[in-house]
């Protein structure tokens, strides 16, 4: 199942954190993805149930529909999808009792990856750029670039064709053209109600040239984590690093945030300046007895 949040109402430092703990202190394993527009969170579909309780009891309200969540308290809504999603419900060992709260949940998860030998890195020189196709429409005043305040003070557009409707089919073969070049870094998400989100190498941008759209002159650094040692079940990850790093770095709602889950590692995304003050606090706290 898939949970599309539109994150209006939420600080962008904390949005992560905020986003994923009720499912984590659940003991739900999540795949968490951040685009231009939306955050997506990936949870197994037979813990559907699970994820309603864990929503509902942080505020979140199920549509008549059934088909999405509305926070009563704030303006954001996570849509939910089906999706063919792993069968484990990541329940904790037999005998282990649940977290009772999100410090001891992040307390578990840095001692988890510790043991894993977990350890965080930077592909020294990787600049990202977070843009979106071009829409031959030209809706500019809805798409035209990604904020911190836009996300959180504008409301999602009214739903409207798929964007492989109307999108510049120039991004087609800029795509293809970037996965021919064998690229360092390209994420591509495609939704069926948002146009095509891009994280990409800043060294790519020439092959792409106005087919995408945003702010191209903001650099982000991904801070890597290598999870291949860890089950697919795990549960915590994404919210105890990001917890972690709101909290040591006391980050405002100014800074931007972003996490991207992979099938074998996760990547907390931030500015160059905030990417180097993260990995300072983060290499200790998983640092391993070789090291």
């Amino acid at each position: 199942m898939v949970l599309s949040v539109i994150s209006a109402g939420l600080e962008a430092a904390g949005r992560v954190m905020e986003l994923s703990s009720p499912l984590a202190l659940a003991g739900i394993p999540i795949f968490f993805i951040t685009t231009y527009y939306s955050d997506f969170i990936l949870v197994p579909s037979k813990a559907r149930h699970s994820v309603i309780k864990a929503l509902s009891e942080r505020g979140f309200e199920l549509s008549e529909n059934q088909s999405n969540f509305v926070n009563s308290s704030s303006s954001y809504a996570a849509y939910g999808r089906k999706n063919s999603a792993s069968s484990s419900a990541g329940s904790p060992p037999p005998g282990t009792p649940p977290p009772s709260d999100a410090q001891e949940l992040q307390t578990r998860t840095f001692d988890l990856m510790q043991k894993r030998n977990v350890t965080p890195y930077v592909d020294d020189g990787l600049q990202l750029v977070q843009c979106s196709g071009r829409e031959i429409s030209q809706l500019a005043d809805v798409y035209g670039h990604r904020l911190s305040v836009g996300r959180q003070t504008h409301h999602p557009p009214e739903r409207r064709n798929s964007w492989i409707e109307n999108v510049d089919t120039k991004l087609y073969t800029s795509i293809i053209s970037a996965l021919v070049s064998r690229p360092r870094f390209l994420s591509l998400t495609l939704a069926q109600d948002d146009p095509p989100s891009l994280l990409l190498d800043r060294k790519l941008l020439p092959l792409f040239g106005d087919s995408i759209v945003g702010d191209t002159d903001s650099n982000f650094v991904p801070i890597f984590l290598d999870l291949v040692n860890l089950p697919s079940e795990v549960t915590g990850i994404v919210c105890g690093v990001a917890g972690r790093l709101v909290e040591d770095m006391h980050l405002t709602e100014t800074f931007e945030l972003s996490y991207l889950s992979t099938a074998r590692a996760g990547a907390v995304i931030l500015t160059e300046e905030q990417s180097t003050r993260a990995l300072a606090i983060l290499a200790p706290l998983l640092k391993t007895e070789d090291d």
